[in-house]
């Protein structure tokens, strides 16, 4: 960086003569170092799919919660700053009670989304805060149909067939580009995230380090147990 950058660097709120923000850029960056996160849509779902190795070989692979419900129909996968995300989920259930409680019924899965990126847009605007270092991928189904969005830093969002967020992203998401298919069966879905997520993370992931989320059309959001994603690890390596 050039010196003569260094004000518009610190000053969250202050853009550089080129139309840049560089702590939003740099909350990207923390994003990119995040876990490799995948979300793939299918006929009548969204599958989550994530890896949750850590470095630490002492740290038990479940205690890593990467998926999270937010009401009974929409989940979330995170990547990124740990405690930003949780921040953000907690934002996010409460937005989905009060809409419940004032309403009468379920948020739609856009409005939803909707609400955090303009509280994520909050800490890109003000001083003295901020941005959040972390990214979602939002499931959820709603009477419109099931829906798959991802949340940037700067409070954009963008609705995706399939994509990844994270360390993995460029690999995984040239494997999803040569071989996602509209309308893809359940099975068929969960395959190619595993494959991309090899591509990703260059090695066969394992049961226990991987955490699996679907959202369908009228059933609620839901994990997978690990038995079930070792029988898709099984038949992927056979």
């Amino acid at each position: 960086m050039q010196p003569g950058q260094m004000a518009y660097d610190k000053g969250i709120s202050v853009f550089s003569p080129d139309g840049r923000l560089f702590q939003v850029e740099y909350a990207r960056e923390a994003v990119k170092k995040g876990s490799t996160t995948i979300g793939i849509k299918y006929k009548g779902g969204v599958a989550l799919i994530v890896d949750r190795r850590s470095v630490n070989k002492l740290i038990e692979p479940k205690s890593i919660e990467k998926i999270h419900q937010i009401d009974d129909y929409i989940g979330c996968a995170t990547s990124g700053l740990v405690a930003d995300a949780r921040v953000l989920v907690d934002e996010a259930r409460k937005a989905a009670q009060v809409h419940k409680v004032n309403f009468g019924e379920n948020i739609s899965v856009e409005m939803l989304v909707k609400k955090i990126c303009d509280y994520k847009q909050n800490f890109t605007q003000y001083g003295g805060a901020r941005p959040f270092g972390t990214a979602l991928l939002v499931a959820g189904a709603d009477d419109l149909g099931v829906h798959l969005f991802e949340t940037d830093p700067s409070g954009a969002l963008i609705a995706y067939k399939a994509t990844c967020i994270g360390v993995g992203r460029t690999p995984a998401i040239e494997v999803l580009e040569k071989e996602y298919e509209d309308d893809m069966s359940y099975e068929d879905a969960i395959a190619l995230g595993l494959k991309a997520l090899k591509e990703a993370i260059e090695e066969d992931p394992k049961a226990e380090t991987v955490e699996i989320g679907l959202a369908e059309d009228g059933k609620k959001f839901r994990r997978l147990p690990e038995s079930d994603i070792s029988r898709f690890i099984g038949s992927e390596e056979a």
